[in-house]
């Protein structure tokens, strides 16, 4: 037969009257042109024809890029606009130019989704059709764009409808896309070689959120939306704080779920010199307001030739386990040098350890655990970025990298341009003094002592007050100045310094409620010298507080947001704020814990001078490393009005992932009576779980034991009773297996029943009992009643945990 099965999509024949838009397609005779079944398929698709204005059908790129990234993933939709819908389709990627008659000429690698609705066609490895011919309206795969130096692609899909197959050269089932051009100083991809750039670079790391209710309005979480604090690293290519199609480590976990950097932090710091900055900014909340209200967090790193790469993420919350973050960004071009500029929106990505699909789903743990991947628009209809069109997310925030100083003799082939030596000499100046002429100041006052005992690093500050201020319109800054330091003593040059390693985070507090201690340590990196010991210490400790509350009515909540603007400009107002509930009580009962606070809050008065203060500080580390603890935070006074009552010191609790909980269980039941009334037999204990181990805490222990136990010695029969002596006389029956438990246990002038089958279990688990009786069936004349009377037997049973 001419026609085969497998080429159903495209082989369709028709006399030629049936419509004009019809496609005749049949197998060449074998003396034909031989350019392979790909190449066949793609001239029945040059020779299909359409009506002119043919809008019903459209081939997609998420995203709808002009350009691909080499190595990238983009998911490709086809597309059927209602009433319309398709059977059949044919989906391929050629290199522009190429006719499709070899191998080479397709580029990219399709991967399928879902195998119900799509396969690799059998006769034609690279392109993609459908499983079965039947009505559907989308479809949708994923397309690995190729390496760098392909040049442009062409994506084409065919159609088939009703007998007729649509095609288009130009128009809704053809793209054409090029390679991203990268600009020059841009960051390289993943490198492939080492960096070859020298000296060191600085740079400024700068996060825009924007994710808001006005951007992005579907289920936006009024109450508690937040950023975490922000965490990353600038590290060498042999670490990898985290990738898509990668595992999320437990410090990815705690950020993606928790917020909290507190263990990311200290995966980081563990690679020791692989590490070159630890990239830190605080928490947002709300997660967005105008930047005339609140500046971009921003922090400062390096970079040099080893450790040229960058990597951060941050929680957008609530959610499940979504974030944002790049991962690996090099700062090194291909030229030798050090990259300007970096400007990157950013897109959620799913940790794939939590199979929540709303920004405040439950708890529900991914076991076993997912790879890292973005999240899109058609993932899950609940999803508050779920879009029917598949089209492209919305970007939640924006990150500025941007290079603010070189260190050391450079050695970029390119020569530096305008922008490269107008930044350095801007950080030169900016190092000597940017005091405004409109501004009059005293002279600094001495540094303060070192905040560092140690021979960590730490800073100093000297101050000085602003006397005139000759322009209200121009702001005087720079009133506090700050300096690295060391304790006395303590010197890079100095032979018999020790060289210490950042402390490692504290450990868990060693009790579950109530207060305990914690310790934490730290390593010598580097030895004196001199050959002599290092007098510093390694380890240290401290009192603990966590879980004020430990009864199982009490419940987990988040840490307090910032405080709302205050309802005045001047005067006395109110502000409030608010924290969320992040774990119910485990009885069941409704949480009794505050999660709203309002206070008065005094401005300015009205028409009067207002005090001059400097902003506050970050807020301190919390007090413990799990449960609840408390931070703190100062500002200093600029100036001294005699009636200034401005606070300078603010305490606040703060909340870090729970802590573990052990296994909980009940005390001993008495020893239950023997399970024989004589001769050899057991008596049993047992104990119930009243509160299972959660997050870590130790397993539960044994819940029934058992015992050896003897009442007396069972009476052997005599001869007589057992039926007389050798001559017979008596009938031998035969009995089965009650029937010798019964004769077992008769004793004399006694005649039992059976012993009866086990009852149920008293419990489903966490060791139960079951019994069984045996009743007397006949007493003998003369026989005394407590000699004769019915038996019980005990046994336990589900003795597995609950």
């Amino acid at each position: 037969m001419g026609v085969r099965m497998p080429l159903l999509l495209l082989q369709y024949y028709f006399v030629s009257s049936f419509v004009c838009n019809a496609v005749a397609f049949v197998e060449e005779p074998s003396g034909g042109r031989s350019d392979g079944y790909c190449g066949r398929i793609l001239r029945a698709q040059t020779q299909g024809t359409r009506r002119d204005g043919h809008h019903e059908f459209r081939l997609r790129v998420e995203g709808d890029p002009d350009s691909y990234q080499p190595g990238s993933t983009y998911r490709v939709v086809l597309l059927a606009t209602s009433p319309a819908y398709f059977r059949g389709f044919t989906l391929i990627a050629l290199k522009e130019g190429r006719e499709g008659t070899t191998d080479d000429d397709y580029t990219g690698q399709f991967q399928i989704i879902d195998e119900d609705d799509t396969q690799f066609m059998s006769n034609c490895a690279p392109a993609v059709t459908e499983s079965t011919p039947r009505r559907r309206t989308r479809i949708q795969v994923f397309w690995t764009a190729p390496p760098s130096g392909t040049g442009c692609v062409i994506l084409k899909a065919s159609i088939v409808q009703k007998r007729i197959i649509y095609f288009q050269e130009e128009g809704s089932l053809t793209i054409r896309l090029c390679e991203k051009e990268r600009a020059f100083g841009e960051a390289t991809e993943a490198p492939a070689i080492e960096c070859c750039a020298c000296g060191t670079a600085k740079y400024r790391l700068t996060f825009n959120g924007n994710w808001s209710e006005k951007v992005h309005p579907k289920d936006y979480p009024r109450r508690a939306n937040h950023w975490s604090a922000l965490i990353g690293a600038s590290h060498s290519r042999s670490y990898v704080l985290w990738e898509y199609g990668g595992y999320a480590s437990e410090g990815v976990r705690q950020v993606a779920e928790f917020g909290s950097p507190i263990k990311m932090e200290e995966e980081i710091r563990q690679k020791g010199d692989e590490v070159m900055t630890v990239i830190k900014t605080k928490a947002q909340w709300p997660a967005w307001q105008p930047l005339n209200l609140r500046a971009a967090p921003s922090a400062e790193f390096s970079v040099d030739r080893t450790r040229h790469l960058m990597s951060f993420l941050t929680m957008l919350g609530p959610s499940p386990d979504w974030n944002v973050g790049l991962s690996g960004e090099d700062l090194c071009t291909k030229d030798c040098g050090w990259v300007q500029k970096i400007v990157t929106d950013l897109i959620p990505w799913d940790a794939g350890t939590d199979n929540g699909v709303t920004y405040e789903s439950p708890n529900k743990p991914t076991i076993p655990q997912e790879k890292i991947r973005p999240l899109t628009s058609l993932d899950h209809p609940q999803s508050p970025f779920y879009d029917p069109e598949g089209g492209a997310i919305t970007p939640v925030a924006r990150v500025v990298v941007e290079r603010i100083a070189r260190k050391g003799e450079q050695c970029n082939v390119v020569p530096d341009t305008i922008d490269d030596i107008v930044a350095d000499i801007g950080q030169e100046e900016k190092e000597e003094d940017d005091t405004p002429e409109m501004c009059i100041y005293s002279g600094w006052s001495p540094w303060s002592a070192c905040s560092s005992a140690t021979c960590d690093k730490g800073r100093r500050m000297r101050q000085r007050m602003l006397k005139a201020q000759l322009d209200l319109s121009v702001p005087c800054p720079h009133t506090q100045d700050f300096q690295p330091c060391m304790a006395p003593g303590c010197s890079m040059e100095e032979p018999s310094t020790c060289m210490m390693s950042e402390w490692i985070s504290w450990s868990a507090c060693s009790v579950s409620c109530g207060m305990g201690m914690r310790s934490r340590e730290r390593y010598v990196k580097q030895y004196p010298e001199d050959g002599s010991l290092c007098q510093l210490h390694t380890e240290e400790s401290e009192k603990c507080v966590v879980n004020d509350e430990c009864s199982p009515s009490s419940c987990v909540v988040t840490e307090w947001g910032e405080w709302d603007p205050c309802s005045v400009t001047c005067g006395v107002g109110m502000r409030r704020r608010e924290r969320m509930v992040k774990m119910p009580p485990l009885d069941g009962s409704m949480c009794k814990t505050e999660v709203a606070k309002v206070e008065k809050c005094m401005m300015p008065e009205c028409h009067t001078i207002p005090c001059m203060l400097s902003p506050w500080s970050d807020w301190s580390e919390c007090s413990v490393t799990c449960g609840r603890g408390l931070r703190t935070r100062q500002r200093m006074l600029k100036s001294e009005p005699a009636d200034c009552t401005e606070e300078l010191e603010q305490t606040e609790k703060c909340m870090l992932p729970e802590c573990p909980v052990d296994c909980m269980v009940s005390e001993w039941s008495e020893w239950s009576e023997c399970n024989k009334s004589c001769g050899k037999g057991h008596t049993i204990r047992t104990r119930m779980v009243k509160l299972e181990p959660q997050l870590g805490g130790s397993a539960c222990p044994e819940t029934i034991q058992r015992k050896k136990c003897k009442i007396r010695k069972c009476r052997t029969k005599t001869k007589e009773e057992r039926g007389g002596g050798g001559g017979g006389g008596g009938k031998r029956r035969r009995r089965g297996k009650h029937g010798r438990d019964a004769a077992a246990e008769e004793q004399p002038g006694c005649r039992m029943q059976p012993w009866t089958g086990w009852t149920d279990c008293t419990k489903p688990c966490g060791g139960g009992i079951q019994e069984r009786l045996m009743a007397v069936k006949k007493r003998a004349k003369g026989t005394p009643v407590a000699g004769c009377k019915d038996r019980k037997e005990i046994r336990a049973c589900n003795v597995n945990p609950c």
